[in-house]
């Protein structure tokens, strides 16, 4: 069965994008299993910021740029069709599930940014560039940071260290072919590394890693007990839309727009309270959804609001750079992507 680019472009087939390219075999069946480091990261150590204190139960606002009092790092990833092909869910109902990041949730998200003068992060998988290069013109248009996001939304752990390395490789020159800048930061597919993740991601010259979570502030990330000089900007499933509304119903129950909405605003006054970071993860086929994005828009509404205590929106390369700058890392000067 073939799959037509909802851009312009040959069609492509299922095979072809699992494996990467055509007559390539990236190895999906048959794959050895990579166990899960404790940590998740090739011996799994992750240390907090070396100041004391740093943007913890603060009152004041020094720790953000122009004194804020709170950082808001919005993020949003572009899975679209890419996460059912992974799967293997390729029955079009499903397909068109999907396709409605690209095809509606998208295009609504990027106007109320916008209106907002709001700059995020997209995150997104090699294969959905390149099934909508005009979406990604649009995002590249808007002033939104692009990050990594796997090939085709493939599980990490899955994968042979060889196949992480050559499919992680390739999603960024993807990245950097269709936007023209390389990627700074990535985020794995499923939030999911391997014990090579790393160590893939440090050769690869990235600056910051945002999949984990055991924080609630930036940190360094540690490569047995080493510095790497990358920063984790942590993520959250109480701060991410997909756990409430799930593709599949069935699979767990969904909670009402406003519930959400509440519980977000909730975490963003306790992120003010503390003078810290408040970070969310959203996917444009699930939040583009009317009832959905509406609590998007009064999120951004509610926050906005307290512009007179503080608020930086930023980018969370713009995050890494910050909080990076603060903590003394001792391998800053890792390798750099080229232009």
């Amino acid at each position: 069965m073939a799959f037509v680019s909802s851009g312009s472009g040959d069609p492509w087939t299922l095979e072809r994008m699992l494996h990467g390219e055509p007559d390539e075999h990236v190895g999906t069946a048959g794959t050895e299993h990579v166990p899960r480091a404790a940590l998740a990261l090739a011996g799994g150590k992750m240390e907090k910021p070396r100041q004391p204190g740093w943007l913890r139960g603060r009152s004041d606002s020094s720790g953000w740029p122009e004194k804020a009092s709170v950082a808001v790092a919005i993020s949003f990833d572009v899975d679209n069709e890419t996460a059912a092909f992974c799967l293997k869910e390729t029955s079009p109902g499903r397909i068109s599930q999907s396709h409605y990041g690209a095809r509606v949730g998208l295009p609504k998200i990027l106007e109320l940014l916008t209106a907002f003068n709001v700059r995020a992060s997209f995150f997104i998988p090699a294969v959905s560039v390149q099934l909508d290069p005009q979406g990604v013109e649009s995002i590249q248009a808007e002033g939104h940071e692009t990050g990594a996001h796997g090939w085709i939304h493939e599980r990490c752990s899955e994968l042979s260290e060889q196949e992480e390395s050559d499919l992680a490789g390739r999603s960024l020159e993807v990245l950097r072919r269709y936007t023209g800048t390389a990627p700074r930061g990535m985020r794995t597919p499923w939030w999911d590394l391997s014990a090579h993740t790393l160590p893939i991601a440090q050769r690869l010259g990235l600056m910051y890693d945002s999949s984990m979570m055991a924080d609630d502030e930036p940190y360094e990330l540690l490569n047995h007990g080493k510095h790497t000089g990358m920063m984790e900007i942590p993520v959250a499933w109480i701060r991410d839309d997909a756990p409430y509304f799930p593709d599949n119903p069935a699979d767990r129950q969904a909670m009402a727009p406003r519930q959400v909405l509440q519980i977000w605003k909730d975490k963003f006054d306790g992120a003010l309270a503390a003078g810290g970071l408040f970070q969310l993860t959203l996917h444009p086929h699930v939040i583009g959804h009317r009832s959905r994005v509406l609590i998007l828009r009064e999120l951004l509404a509610y926050i906005t609001g307290c512009a007179h205590e503080g608020v930086w929106y930023a980018t969370h390369e713009e995050v890494a750079r910050h909080t990076g700058s603060r903590i003394d890392m001792r391998a800053r000067d890792v390798q750099k992507l080229q232009p």
